[in-house]
């Protein structure tokens, strides 16, 4: 189910705020669980028992972490769990990846298992892998409570795309939160204003992207609009979804941490990715990175190091070598930042950082959108030329979509934020506020609604991992 369907907004959600609110608090874990069940197997509930074998097999390993504490059978239980949790996470999203490149090395037949891809056992994994991890570093406590436990990694606001919760960030509020209307009203607005990203822009965005790929005769300035489409596209469904999870979480007491910070602003590519999927950068830093030794080595380690964090990365995306591509492509240009070109970048104007960091996220974006690398460096060469510049095809569709390419360009900037904060400080205004913040998310709702009723394009990328 998605949070930008019908069913979910005046069916779903509704329905369990009346429940959620109305019942004593002592069994609002069991209400969170329950729906939550309900909504990740409402597409494909063979899939309950597997989430469910991971959530039992980690929270009973993690009572024998805990009992054996400074003792070499607790790192062994730590050891197996992870084992489990990735074994499974290996079985199902890579072991036809790892068949067929073994098929085309050996030139062997081995079958493929052809395995449906769990919805969201990337993130939920992850979780459960950092209640695990932390536990036996004594950073978190045990939690002894298995339901509990069960509805911190089913929990349907961020069980399907992220942002990847830690155990840290919301141990407490596990076992005791509370709401303030204050609280439940900035949540509303931020799920308002998320949705709003993904089906005004996303969704808009990426109708354009499908033209391009199923055009015949594409040009150089098209295929130039096609990927900063992508770049937006990909940017506001992704962050707008994580704005909608964040959203969520606040209705129910739940305080997420940021995914997403303005990353187009960057000035290099360093600064890019502390800015995009924060949630992820942190995980592959605090259980990779760091335990291989982080940049306290030698420096041929510390680029070792990085490349095994950037391929793990791009795989972690999806089992394909234009991921692993991609993933590769800013481990290289991370080493080349901190060999060089971060310095020289330094002395620069910082709009030449930008240019910099833009021109690489696109280039990355051509690999990881490509269904193969033939066709990711394909595309890059139009880029270049090799084409017609532009045709009457690309001029139309720049003026159908223009307006909405301005409208994200300057949506994936702060400027919008300032202004209204800016305005709020100044007494005049902050009273008008009052009345016009409401209107404008009544706004935003109805077109969403329009939209999302007349069947427009809805899909989400990242169902896809």
């Amino acid at each position: 189910m998605l949070f930008s369907s019908v069913t979910f907004l005046f069916a779903f959600l509704p329905l369990l705020l009346a429940i959620y609110y109305v019942v004593p608090a002592k069994v609002r874990n069991a209400v969170l669980l329950t729906v939550s069940l309900i909504f990740y197997g409402w597409g494909e509930p063979i899939y309950l028992f597997l989430m469910l074998f991971s959530i039992f097999a980690a929270w009973f390993l993690g009572l024998f972490i805990d009992k054996f504490r400074g003792a070499k059978s607790s790192k062994i239980f730590m050891i197996i769990s992870v084992v489990i949790s990735i074994g499974l996470l290996v079985l199902f999203k890579y072991s036809d990846f790892f068949i067929e490149n073994i098929n085309n090395l050996f030139k062997s037949n081995i079958a493929l298992l052809k395995l449906a891809l769990p919805i969201g056992i990337s993130f939920y994994t992850f979780q459960i892998l950092s209640y695990t991890i932390d536990l036996y570093r004594g950073e978190v406590k045990v939690q002894k409570n298995p339901f509990n436990f069960a509805m911190y990694v089913v929990f349907f606001p961020q069980l399907i795309a992220g942002p990847i919760v830690r155990y840290a960030t919301v141990e407490n509020e596990i076992s005791a939160r509370s709401v303030t209307l204050e609280d439940f009203s900035a949540g509303v607005q931020r799920f308002l204003m998320g949705l709003s990203k993904k089906i005004l822009i996303a969704n808009v965005l990426g109708e354009l992207c499908e033209i391009y790929k199923g055009i015949s005769a594409p040009t150089v300035l098209f295929t130039w609009i096609y990927i900063i489409s992508y770049a937006f596209h990909i940017y506001f469904d992704f962050s707008g979804y994580s704005d909608m999870a964040i959203g969520l979480g606040r209705m129910f007491g739940f305080r997420f941490l940021e995914n997403f910070n303005y990353p187009y602003i960057s000035k290099s590519v360093t600064e890019f990715w502390r800015r995009w999927h924060i949630s992820l950068s942190t995980i592959f830093r605090d259980y990779v990175y760091i335990p291989l030794g982080g940049n306290r080595v030698s420096k041929p380690r510390w680029f070792f190091n990085i490349f095994v964090v950037w391929f793990l990365t791009g795989f972690w995306h999806g089992a394909d070598w234009n991921f692993i591509l991609w993933g590769l492509w800013y481990g290289v240009l991370l080493v080349l930042e901190k060999l060089f070109l971060g310095k020289i970048f330094a002395k620069l104007p910082s709009f030449c950082g930008w240019i910099w960091a833009m021109f690489a996220t696109v280039i990355g974006w051509m690999f990881f959108d490509a269904p193969s690398m033939s066709v990711a460096f394909s595309r890059i060469g139009n880029l270049f030329g090799g084409l017609p510049a532009v045709n009457a095809t690309t001029l139309y569709y720049l003026s159908s979509y223009g307006f909405v390419l301005i409208l994200a360009a300057i949506g994936a900037t702060p400027l919008p934020k300032k202004i209204v904060t800016t305005l709020k400080e100044k007494p005049a205004f902050a009273k008008a506020m009052v009345v016009v913040e409401p209107i404008f998310y009544a706004v935003l709702l109805m077109l969403v609604c329009a939209y999302l009723i007349d069947g427009s394009f809805n899909p989400f990328i990242y169902f896809r991992f």
